[in-house]
């Protein structure tokens, strides 16, 4: 929850209410570590094969380990025997997922104040 707090709630100024919610519990959660043990990139797998609060901290950013915890999340899918995954992506964010498989569909929306668009990718 630091690393989403940090990123989602003070970077990008999203409600702590809208943050944090029900799903959390039953989510498979993957999480990246440095070398002293801190948490500085997190992204949850819900059980319906959604992927979300991917989240890396700015100063670990650009380094590889977004895609390594998505490639975490998709091998959980895979792991329960999920044939699709979709996730929710900051528009920004897009290309990122598009180079790890995943495609647009759908019109771009706003979700707590940012815009993203719709993707997914078979697993």
């Amino acid at each position: 929850m630091r690393v989403r707090e940090a990123v989602f709630i003070r970077e990008q100024g999203v409600p702590p209410e809208i943050e944090r919610d029900e799903w959390d519990r039953r989510s498979d959660h993957a999480l990246a570590f440095d070398r002293g043990g801190r948490a500085i990139g997190t992204g949850r797998l819900l059980p319906d094969g959604h992927i979300g609060r991917m989240a890396v901290l700015p100063e670990w950013r650009g380094r590889g380990i977004g895609g390594e915890i998505l490639a975490a999340l998709i091998a959980r899918a895979r792991e329960r025997a999920m044939r699709r995954v979709v996730l929710n992506a900051q528009t920004h964010a897009a290309p990122f997922y598009a180079r790890h498989g995943f495609v647009a569909f759908g019109d771009e929306f706003v979700e707590a104040g940012i815009p993203h668009v719709a993707m997914a990718r078979e697993v």
